[in-house]
């Protein structure tokens, strides 16, 4: 602010609310921060967070033990009253969305976004009633801004001096209480995040307590710390030489546009025609302003799908489908219950599924070092796949979870048709790396994913066949029976399953 030749103190948005909303506050993050993180390893993220919150907040040091017993698991039945307390305070009654954007202040300030804090960010915002929406548009309008701020310096002067004045105008919209960065920087917000909270009623908490505007190199490490050192996100990412036995790795965007968290999508096998590239399933996808598709081993991905469509088209007729789903159904399939008709050309699908089968694993197991990595930078990921896509996430997580720092990079990640065990306790591990919702979704009549796995115990089970018996609140089990009638719905339907599973798109 002093550079900036501001006389006013920058008071950070947290910290004008009064002493009893604060503390209201900070408790309800507190409370929060057990609910969603109970685990034992998770203690240090809880108490380094509530500390830091505290400082925040201006909140006097005595209150610390009470936060720090709240994130630890106690007084969670004051959720309620702590969420009315909040709500009353004078500053909020107008617009209560100034919560969401100081907590993305707080979780921002060391140019680090973790995927832990993104899901208390969203539960603090689901408590207070404030829609989910108005959090993307403070993380679009924030990124905005630090995109302004990094490009001002090769602007040619003419454009420099047209949004110096468009800023000018804006100056009266400030919200003050983005971030300390590094040495005490204060990063105020222009317009561009302004303008929509003015609309909803912010003008009585926007105070012209500093046009104290981020200054350009402390933008830029902002930005290089949140978007990784090359800035080109994952696109930028080249298998340099061959890993092990995989032969193709890439990263192909499915949307023009950054974000402050981005979608990963990976499908499960190709076929000739409409559904020949891997980017076919996701065009209606939009999880994300920053979405990528994982192109992975196209060959052997091709010839899978044509052998699951050769096997379906060619050599079960009618009758004998509609008599697998019964026998399916009827929970009597045994390795003797298939039509020697099927097993007669099982050799067609059984060698490609094989070895895609292998290959997923060790996509996954590579996909999770990029991410471990920070290629896509410090922001956090949601993964989704179907079918051997699917897997490739699974293996992902599972060598994920045998990393030390494997916390807070995925926030939520949605398996279907996932030809992986379904066991729970084999599942356990990956609570550990992902911070939000771990959706299983499933149809028990999918018989094709049955058959390729007949040769395996009687006994095993698949996820993609149930439910994954894990208690965990992360885990999300869905029945998608009524959108998937068999494994080769999982491509043709994925516009009706991510709306089903809740995944938002175009």
């Amino acid at each position: 602010a002093q550079e900036a030749g501001e006389k006013e103190p920058c008071v950070l948005l947290g910290q004008r609310l009064g002493e009893a909303g604060r503390f209201a506050y900070a408790a309800l993050c507190g409370i929060s921060l057990a609910q969603l993180f109970p685990e034992e390893e998770q203690s240090s993220f809880r108490t380094e967070f509530i500390e830091g919150f505290v400082k925040w907040l201006d909140l006097p040091d005595a209150v610390l033990p009470a936060m720090t017993a709240f994130a630890g698991g106690l007084g969670g039945e004051g959720t309620e009253t702590f969420a009315q307390i909040v709500l009353n305070d004078p500053i909020l009654k107008e617009n209560p969305v100034v919560i969401t954007q100081d907590l993305l202040s707080f979780s921002l300030k060391d140019g680090y976004y973790d995927a832990r804090a993104r899901v208390l960010i969203c539960h603090i915002t689901w408590l207070l009633r404030i829609p989910l929406e108005e959090l993307e548009v403070l993380e679009e309008s924030l990124l905005e801004n630090l995109k302004d701020q990094k490009e001002e310096e090769s602007e040619t002067s003419e454009e420099s001096r047209k949004k110096k004045e468009r800023r000018k105008k804006l100056k009266r919209y400030l919200l003050i209480g983005l971030a300390t960065v590094g040495g005490g920087t204060v990063i105020g917000l222009t317009g561009g995040l302004a303008a929509p909270l003015v609309a909803a009623g912010a003008a009585t908490v926007i105070g012209s307590a500093g046009a104290a505007a981020l200054g350009s190199t402390a933008g830029i490490a902002v930005m290089a710390s949140l978007f990784g050192a090359a800035g080109a996100g994952l696109t930028g990412y080249k298998m340099k030489k061959r890993v092990g036995a995989i032969e193709e790795f890439e990263f192909l965007p499915l949307t023009e546009g950054k974000q402050l968290h981005i979608t990963i999508a990976i499908t499960g096998w190709l076929c000739t025609g409409k559904y020949g590239s891997f980017t076919a399933p996701w065009s209606s996808m939009l999880q994300s302003r920053e979405q990528y598709c994982l192109a992975w081993e196209s060959k052997y991905l091709m010839e899978l799908g044509n052998a699951l469509d050769s096997l379906l088209n060619g050599f079960v007729n009618m009758m004998a489908q509609e008599a697998l789903k019964f026998t399916v159904l009827s929970g009597i399939v045994t390795a003797l219950t298939w039509p020697a008709s099927l097993l007669t050309v099982a050799s067609v699908i059984d060698n490609p599924w094989g070895v895609c089968l292998h290959r997923s694993a060790e996509v996954g197991k590579h996909l999770a070092h990029i991410l471990l990595s920070r290629q896509q930078g410090k922001r956090p990921v949601t993964l989704i796949g179907f079918s051997l896509g699917a897997r490739v996430i699974y293996f992902c997580l599972q060598e994920m979870a045998q990393e030390k720092d494997c916390q807070g990079i995925i926030q939520d990640v949605v398996l279907l048709g996932a030809p992986v065990e379904g066991e729970a306790k084999y599942w356990k591990a990956i609570t550990k790396v992902v911070s939000g919702r771990i959706i299983n979704g499933y149809c028990r009549g999918d018989w094709l994913l049955r058959f390729v796995y007949r040769t395996s115990s009687v006994q095993i089970n698949v996820a993609g066949l149930q439910p994954v018996d894990l208690d965990d609140r992360r885990m999300v089990n869905m029945d998608l029976s009524f959108v998937v009638n068999g494994h080769l719905d999982y491509m043709k339907q994925m516009d009706t399953i991510l709306k089903a599973v809740g995944i938002k798109t175009k």
